[in-house]
Order: C-alpha cells, then sequence, then structure tokens
C-alpha cells in the first residue's frame, strides 16, 4: 500500500524560495489527496527594538500576510488544490514551523525552501530550513528546484 500525506504544510514568506516550495506543495497536495496548509510566521522580534512603531508595524504585517495567503489560496484553488487552508502566527519562526503548527494542525508533511542565507549569516542566525529538519516530528521536504527540477537562476549575485 502506497503511503499518502494528509495534510501538507507549506511554509510562505514571500521570498522566491517560499514560492518554489509552494508550487510543489500544490502539486503534492493534489498526488495526494491532501489538505495543503499556507503557513505564514510573522517574527515578533523584529517589532521589538522599535516599540514605539510597533504596533502599526505588526498591523501592516499582518494585513500584508493576509494578501498573500490570500493570493497564494486563489492560485492553488485555481490549479486543481481542493482543500487549502491558511494560517498566520507570531512568533519566532524556527519552533513554530518545526513543532508547535504541525501539532496544532495535525500535520503529517511540511515543506519549505531552501535558505537564501549565505554561510556567516546561518552561522549568526541559523536558517530556519535547518532547524526544522533538525526538529520536526513529521517528515520535511525542502525545495531546492523549481517546477522543472532545475536550481533557479538568481536575479542579483551578492
Amino acid at each position: 500500500m502506497l503511503q499518502n500525506y494528509r495534510k501538507i504544510m507549506v511554509a510562505v514568506d514571500g521570498s522566491s524560495e517560499a514560492e518554489l516550495a509552494f508550487q510543489k506543495a500544490m502539486n503534492v497536495a493534489m498526488r495526494n489527496d491532501a489538505e495543503l496548509l499556507l503557513a505564514h510566521v510573522i517574527d515578533t522580534r523584529a517589532f521589538q527594538s522599535v516599540s514605539s512603531f510597533d504596533g502599526v508595524l505588526a498591523e501592516q504585517a499582518t494585513e500584508m500576510a493576509k494578501q498573500t495567503l490570500e493570493g497564494y489560496k486563489e492560485q492553488a484553488k485555481e490549479q486543481g488544490c481542493e482543500r487549502v487552508s491558511s494560517v498566520i502566527e507570531y512568533g519566532s519562526p524556527k519552533p513554530l514551523i518545526a513543532k508547535q503548527l504541525p501539532q496544532d494542525h495535525d500535520v503529517d508533511l511540511i515543506m519549505l525552501g531552501a535558505t537564501g542565507l549565505n554561510a556567516v549569516e546561518r552561522l549568526l542566525i541559523g536558517s530556519v530550513s535547518e532547524y526544522v529538519i533538525r526538529n520536526a516530528a513529521c517528515d520535511v521536504l525542502v525545495v531546492r528546484t523549481d517546477l522543472d527540477n532545475k536550481i533557479p537562476v538568481q536575479q542579483d549575485d551578492e
């Protein structure tokens, strides 16, 4: 008997890496007849140092996240992905994506884009994908390629 995933969570943040993960997650969800959960985490640590603006910034971040998720949901439904839901959480992305959201939503596969960090940034702050791989209780698929399984060409070489 083939093993099917029932609920696939894809972490989206508006980056090109997350876009690739979303595209592949739609396909995997449809092949498995699974529900697709679109997850966006607003990192509240970014607002802590700007106390006078944190309320406004948090509201703007939430509004942008809602618009982003709605766009992804519409795109998924247009592609034939019937069961799509979304969630916005606030806090540190690493434990939320690796542990809390999968537990709360009964997720059995997490899909996320490969990090955009360079070696020094990974050393200093660590990548979300690296943390999720090490700490998630369910399967994790890190997307590095496009739908043709080709490594995407970087637009800006830094």
